[in-house]
Protein backbone atom coordinates (compact mmCIF):
# COMPACT_ATOMS: atom_id res chain seq x y z
CA UNK A 1 0.00 0.00 0.00
CA UNK A 2 1.27 3.46 -0.89
CA UNK A 3 1.91 5.96 1.88
CA UNK A 4 -1.42 7.71 2.39
CA UNK A 5 -2.65 11.06 3.61
CA UNK A 6 -6.00 10.69 5.37
CA UNK A 7 -8.28 13.72 5.69
CA UNK A 8 -10.93 13.07 8.32
CA UNK A 9 -14.10 15.07 7.87
CA UNK A 10 -17.88 15.30 8.06
CA UNK A 11 -20.52 16.76 5.76
CA UNK A 12 -20.13 20.25 7.22
CA UNK A 13 -16.43 20.48 6.34
CA UNK A 14 -16.42 18.58 3.04
CA UNK A 15 -15.49 21.65 0.98
CA UNK A 16 -12.45 22.18 3.18
CA UNK A 17 -11.54 18.50 2.72
CA UNK A 18 -11.82 18.74 -1.09
CA UNK A 19 -9.65 21.86 -1.16
CA UNK A 20 -7.16 20.23 1.22
CA UNK A 21 -6.86 17.15 -1.02
CA UNK A 22 -6.26 19.34 -4.06
CA UNK A 23 -3.59 21.38 -2.25
CA UNK A 24 -1.70 18.23 -1.20
CA UNK A 25 -1.43 16.98 -4.77
CA UNK A 26 -0.91 20.41 -6.31
CA UNK A 27 2.08 21.24 -4.13
CA UNK A 28 3.92 17.93 -4.27
CA UNK A 29 6.61 16.95 -6.75
CA UNK A 30 5.82 13.32 -5.81
CA UNK A 31 2.02 13.27 -6.10
CA UNK A 32 2.07 9.87 -7.83
CA UNK A 33 3.89 8.28 -4.88
CA UNK A 34 1.15 8.70 -2.26
CA UNK A 35 -2.62 8.41 -2.01
CA UNK A 36 -5.11 10.81 -0.44
CA UNK A 37 -8.26 9.40 1.15
CA UNK A 38 -11.19 10.86 3.06
CA UNK A 39 -12.40 9.31 6.31
CA UNK A 40 -15.99 10.49 6.80
CA UNK A 41 -18.27 10.34 9.82
CA UNK A 42 -21.16 9.26 7.56
CA UNK A 43 -19.32 6.03 6.69
CA UNK A 44 -18.88 4.94 10.31
CA UNK A 45 -22.09 3.51 11.80
CA UNK A 46 -20.45 3.28 15.23
CA UNK A 47 -20.51 7.09 15.34
CA UNK A 48 -24.05 7.58 14.02
CA UNK A 49 -25.39 5.02 16.50
CA UNK A 50 -24.05 7.04 19.44
CA UNK A 51 -26.10 10.16 18.64
CA UNK A 52 -27.26 11.78 21.89
CA UNK A 53 -25.45 9.33 24.15
CA UNK A 54 -23.26 10.68 26.95
CA UNK A 55 -19.49 10.60 26.57
CA UNK A 56 -16.66 11.86 28.74
CA UNK A 57 -14.88 15.05 27.67
CA UNK A 58 -12.42 16.79 29.98
CA UNK A 59 -14.00 15.16 33.02
CA UNK A 60 -17.55 16.16 32.06
CA UNK A 61 -20.35 14.09 30.52
CA UNK A 62 -21.96 15.60 27.43
CA UNK A 63 -24.12 14.22 24.59
CA UNK A 64 -22.47 13.08 21.38
CA UNK A 65 -23.66 15.21 18.42
CA UNK A 66 -22.81 14.03 14.91
CA UNK A 67 -23.97 17.39 13.54
CA UNK A 68 -21.27 19.27 15.43
CA UNK A 69 -18.70 20.98 13.21
CA UNK A 70 -15.88 18.79 14.53
CA UNK A 71 -17.57 15.45 15.09
CA UNK A 72 -14.88 13.93 12.86
CA UNK A 73 -12.02 14.32 15.35
CA UNK A 74 -12.05 10.74 16.77
CA UNK A 75 -11.40 9.51 13.22
CA UNK A 76 -7.80 10.68 13.65
CA UNK A 77 -7.17 7.28 15.15
CA UNK A 78 -8.59 5.18 12.29
CA UNK A 79 -5.66 5.30 9.77
CA UNK A 80 -3.47 2.50 11.20
CA UNK A 81 -6.38 0.07 10.95
CA UNK A 82 -7.28 1.31 7.47
CA UNK A 83 -3.66 0.72 6.44
CA UNK A 84 -3.72 -2.84 7.81
CA UNK A 85 -1.17 -1.70 10.42
CA UNK A 86 1.49 -1.35 7.74
CA UNK A 87 3.39 1.54 6.19
CA UNK A 88 3.29 5.30 6.63
CA UNK A 89 0.29 7.58 6.96
CA UNK A 90 -0.33 11.23 7.64
CA UNK A 91 -3.69 12.24 9.08
CA UNK A 92 -4.92 15.83 8.95
CA UNK A 93 -8.00 17.87 9.75
CA UNK A 94 -10.10 19.13 6.80
CA UNK A 95 -9.06 22.70 7.54
CA UNK A 96 -5.37 21.96 6.85
CA UNK A 97 -3.96 23.06 3.48
CA UNK A 98 -0.63 22.26 1.90
CA UNK A 99 1.76 25.10 1.20
CA UNK A 100 4.82 22.84 0.98
CA UNK A 101 5.37 19.29 -0.29
CA UNK A 102 3.70 16.67 1.93
CA UNK A 103 6.13 14.05 0.59
CA UNK A 104 8.84 15.66 2.69
CA UNK A 105 6.82 14.63 5.75
CA UNK A 106 5.70 11.21 4.50
CA UNK A 107 9.26 10.20 3.63
CA UNK A 108 11.17 11.61 6.58
CA UNK A 109 13.21 9.59 9.06
CA UNK A 110 11.03 9.05 12.13
CA UNK A 111 14.04 7.76 14.13
CA UNK A 112 12.04 4.98 15.71
CA UNK A 113 9.00 7.06 16.77
CA UNK A 114 5.50 5.74 16.20
CA UNK A 115 3.98 9.23 16.02
CA UNK A 116 5.30 12.63 15.04
CA UNK A 117 3.22 15.71 15.79
CA UNK A 118 3.40 19.23 17.17
CA UNK A 119 3.41 19.78 20.93
CA UNK A 120 0.59 21.97 22.21
CA UNK A 121 1.54 25.32 23.68
CA UNK A 122 0.22 27.23 26.70
CA UNK A 123 -1.77 25.59 29.48
CA UNK A 124 -2.54 22.45 27.45
CA UNK A 125 1.10 22.02 26.50
CA UNK A 126 2.21 22.31 30.11
CA UNK A 127 -0.15 19.44 30.87
CA UNK A 128 1.47 17.24 28.24
CA UNK A 129 -0.98 17.66 25.35
CA UNK A 130 -0.02 17.13 21.71
CA UNK A 131 -1.73 18.54 18.60
CA UNK A 132 -3.08 15.39 16.96
CA UNK A 133 -4.70 17.43 14.15
CA UNK A 134 -1.63 16.64 12.00
CA UNK A 135 0.19 13.38 12.69
CA UNK A 136 2.81 11.33 10.85
CA UNK A 137 2.21 7.68 11.77
CA UNK A 138 4.23 4.49 11.57
CA UNK A 139 1.18 2.25 11.38
CA UNK A 140 2.98 -0.98 12.28
CA UNK A 141 3.83 0.50 15.68
CA UNK A 142 0.23 1.51 16.42
CA UNK A 143 -1.50 -1.86 16.52
CA UNK A 144 -3.05 -0.93 19.85
CA UNK A 145 -5.16 1.71 18.04
CA UNK A 146 -8.55 0.03 17.58
CA UNK A 147 -10.81 2.83 16.48
CA UNK A 148 -14.28 1.41 17.15
CA UNK A 149 -13.31 -0.04 20.53
CA UNK A 150 -11.55 3.14 21.61
CA UNK A 151 -14.42 5.33 20.44
CA UNK A 152 -16.94 3.19 22.38
CA UNK A 153 -14.80 3.49 25.52
CA UNK A 154 -15.63 7.23 25.77
CA UNK A 155 -19.31 6.52 26.44
CA UNK A 156 -21.23 5.66 29.59
CA UNK A 157 -21.45 1.85 29.69
CA UNK A 158 -24.85 0.23 29.18
CA UNK A 159 -24.80 -1.00 32.78
CA UNK A 160 -23.89 2.46 34.10
CA UNK A 161 -20.69 3.67 35.65
CA UNK A 162 -17.93 5.90 34.37
CA UNK A 163 -16.57 5.78 30.80
CA UNK A 164 -13.14 4.17 30.51
CA UNK A 165 -11.69 6.88 28.25
CA UNK A 166 -11.78 10.67 28.27
CA UNK A 167 -12.00 12.29 24.83
CA UNK A 168 -9.51 15.03 25.70
CA UNK A 169 -6.91 12.58 27.00
CA UNK A 170 -7.38 10.54 23.81
CA UNK A 171 -7.06 13.35 21.26
CA UNK A 172 -4.23 14.99 23.22
CA UNK A 173 -2.27 11.70 23.01
CA UNK A 174 -1.98 11.52 26.78
CA UNK A 175 -2.86 7.83 26.61
CA UNK A 176 0.24 7.09 24.51
CA UNK A 177 3.69 6.17 25.76
CA UNK A 178 5.51 9.51 25.66
CA UNK A 179 8.66 7.76 24.45
CA UNK A 180 6.89 6.79 21.19
CA UNK A 181 6.07 10.40 20.21
CA UNK A 182 8.54 12.77 18.54
CA UNK A 183 7.98 16.50 18.07
CA UNK A 184 7.15 17.92 14.66
CA UNK A 185 8.26 21.36 13.57
CA UNK A 186 5.60 24.07 13.89
CA UNK A 187 5.52 24.69 10.15
CA UNK A 188 3.92 21.29 9.58
CA UNK A 189 0.88 22.35 11.58
CA UNK A 190 0.94 26.15 11.43
CA UNK A 191 -2.00 27.46 13.45
CA UNK A 192 -3.56 30.36 11.49
CA UNK A 193 -0.06 31.52 10.58
CA UNK A 194 1.25 31.80 7.03
CA UNK A 195 4.81 32.74 6.14
CA UNK A 196 7.82 31.36 4.28
CA UNK A 197 8.23 28.57 6.85
CA UNK A 198 4.65 27.26 6.60
CA UNK A 199 4.38 23.76 5.15
CA UNK A 200 0.81 22.96 6.25
CA UNK A 201 -1.50 25.86 7.04
CA UNK A 202 -4.10 24.98 9.67
CA UNK A 203 -7.09 27.32 9.96
CA UNK A 204 -7.73 25.90 13.39
CA UNK A 205 -9.56 28.83 15.01
CA UNK A 206 -13.11 27.90 14.22
CA UNK A 207 -14.51 31.39 14.77
CA UNK A 208 -12.41 32.76 11.88
CA UNK A 209 -12.29 30.00 9.28
CA UNK A 210 -12.12 31.92 5.97
CA UNK A 211 -14.99 30.07 4.26
CA UNK A 212 -17.37 30.58 7.20
CA UNK A 213 -17.35 34.37 7.70
CA UNK A 214 -20.83 35.74 8.45
CA UNK A 215 -22.51 32.34 8.89
CA UNK A 216 -24.18 31.28 12.13
CA UNK A 217 -21.89 29.43 14.50
CA UNK A 218 -22.60 25.70 14.44
CA UNK A 219 -20.12 24.30 16.93
CA UNK A 220 -20.03 23.98 20.69
CA UNK A 221 -17.01 25.69 22.29
CA UNK A 222 -14.88 23.13 24.10
CA UNK A 223 -14.92 24.86 27.47
CA UNK A 224 -14.88 23.20 30.85
CA UNK A 225 -16.28 24.53 34.09
CA UNK A 226 -14.26 27.52 35.22
CA UNK A 227 -15.23 30.38 37.51
CA UNK A 228 -13.16 32.77 35.41
CA UNK A 229 -13.38 34.15 32.84
CA UNK A 230 -17.15 34.77 33.11
CA UNK A 231 -17.76 33.73 29.47
CA UNK A 232 -17.85 30.14 30.71
CA UNK A 233 -20.88 30.96 32.86
CA UNK A 234 -22.64 32.66 29.95
CA UNK A 235 -21.95 29.78 27.56
CA UNK A 236 -23.38 27.26 29.97
CA UNK A 237 -26.43 29.37 30.73
CA UNK A 238 -27.13 29.95 27.02
CA UNK A 239 -26.81 26.24 26.22
CA UNK A 240 -29.07 25.28 29.13
CA UNK A 241 -31.78 27.73 28.01
CA UNK A 242 -31.56 27.63 24.22
CA UNK A 243 -29.49 24.62 23.13
CA UNK A 244 -25.96 24.36 21.75
CA UNK A 245 -26.09 26.87 18.91
CA UNK A 246 -28.91 29.38 19.31
CA UNK A 247 -27.66 32.91 20.05
CA UNK A 248 -24.08 31.67 19.66
CA UNK A 249 -23.31 34.46 17.18
CA UNK A 250 -21.65 34.36 13.78
CA UNK A 251 -18.25 33.52 12.37
CA UNK A 252 -15.84 36.44 12.12
CA UNK A 253 -13.49 37.42 9.31
CA UNK A 254 -10.03 35.91 9.43
CA UNK A 255 -7.54 38.49 10.76
CA UNK A 256 -5.06 37.68 7.97
CA UNK A 257 -6.42 38.60 4.50
CA UNK A 258 -3.59 36.60 2.91
CA UNK A 259 -5.00 33.36 4.35
CA UNK A 260 -8.48 34.14 3.07
CA UNK A 261 -7.04 34.88 -0.38
CA UNK A 262 -4.94 31.70 -0.26
CA UNK A 263 -7.98 29.56 0.48
CA UNK A 264 -10.23 31.05 -2.18
CA UNK A 265 -7.40 30.91 -4.71
CA UNK A 266 -7.28 27.15 -4.09
CA UNK A 267 -11.06 26.93 -4.49
CA UNK A 268 -10.82 28.73 -7.84
CA UNK A 269 -8.17 26.25 -8.98
CA UNK A 270 -10.34 23.33 -7.78
CA UNK A 271 -13.19 24.61 -9.96
CA UNK A 272 -10.91 25.07 -12.96
CA UNK A 273 -9.41 21.60 -12.52
CA UNK A 274 -12.78 19.88 -12.07
CA UNK A 275 -11.98 18.81 -8.50
CA UNK A 276 -15.08 20.71 -7.39
CA UNK A 277 -18.14 21.77 -9.37
CA UNK A 278 -19.89 25.10 -9.08
CA UNK A 279 -23.11 23.17 -8.35
CA UNK A 280 -21.43 21.45 -5.37
CA UNK A 281 -20.17 24.76 -4.08
CA UNK A 282 -23.56 26.45 -4.42
CA UNK A 283 -25.20 23.52 -2.64
CA UNK A 284 -22.81 23.87 0.30
CA UNK A 285 -23.51 27.60 0.37
CA UNK A 286 -27.25 26.88 0.48
CA UNK A 287 -26.70 24.47 3.38
CA UNK A 288 -24.92 27.19 5.35
CA UNK A 289 -21.54 25.45 5.23
CA UNK A 290 -19.81 28.03 3.01
CA UNK A 291 -20.15 31.81 3.22
CA UNK A 292 -22.67 33.56 0.98
CA UNK A 293 -20.13 35.70 -0.89
CA UNK A 294 -17.84 32.81 -1.80
CA UNK A 295 -18.27 33.20 -5.57
CA UNK A 296 -17.24 36.87 -5.44
CA UNK A 297 -14.15 36.00 -3.39
CA UNK A 298 -13.23 33.23 -5.83
CA UNK A 299 -13.51 35.64 -8.75
CA UNK A 300 -11.23 38.12 -6.96
CA UNK A 301 -8.64 35.55 -5.83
Amino acid sequence: MKPTVFIHTNHKQIIGAIVSRYSLRRNSAHADEFDVQFIEVANHPCMREREGQLYLRDGELRPWVNEDLQSFTPLRFAPPGLMGYQGRAVVIDPDVFAVGDIWELLSRDMQGAAIMCKPKSGRKGRKGAWASSVMLLDCEKLQHWRFEEDFAAMFVPANGGRPARDYMDWVSLKLEDRATIAPLESGWNDFDHLDAGTRLLHNTKRYTQPWKTGLKIDFRPADTFQLFPPRHWFRRARRALFGDYKYAGTYSAHPDPAQEKFFFGLVRECLEAGELSEAQLKDEMARGHVREDALQLIAAA
